[in-house]
């Protein structure tokens, strides 16, 4: 099955890592942090905030891709401080208000100055 990067300016990115790697129908998305890819700051300082930003990064990887976040089955939430789970959890509420995906949350492992919040996520698209 063909392997095809996924890549999009409106979403934070590194040579180190793809934004999303589609193969078949399924995209798999990197972390993506709070970082506004315009500015390239955090979108704050809060966990809401910062949560909002990396799935708004999350989404912009998925239009890329050719989906949205209706399509996603799969997120995995790693936070910096397990005492900010209310707050995340109520900005990600926002977003998968209805009918959520399946979802694991687990302690972010490197300290990264600012970063509370890195979020990956799987889709499934029809082909």
């Amino acid at each position: 099955m063909t392997r095809r990067i996924i890549t999009t300016s409106d979403a934070p990115g590194s040579a180190l890592f793809a934004q999303g790697v589609r193969v078949g129908s399924t995209i798999y998305v990197s972390g993506m942090v709070g970082i506004d890819p315009q500015t390239g700051q955090l979108a704050g300082a809060l966990i809401q905030s910062q949560t909002t930003q990396a799935l708004h990064n999350c989404a912009s990887v998925l239009q890329a891709a050719g989906c949205t976040l209706d399509d996603v089955a799969m997120v995995t939430v790693l936070l910096a401080h397990p005492d900010d789970f209310a707050g995340m959890n109520e900005a990600y509420a926002a977003v998968f208000a209805t009918d959520p995906p399946a979802r694991a949350v687990a302690r972010l492992g490197p300290e990264l100055p600012g970063v509370l919040v890195s979020i990956a996520l799987t889709a499934h698209v029809g082909r």
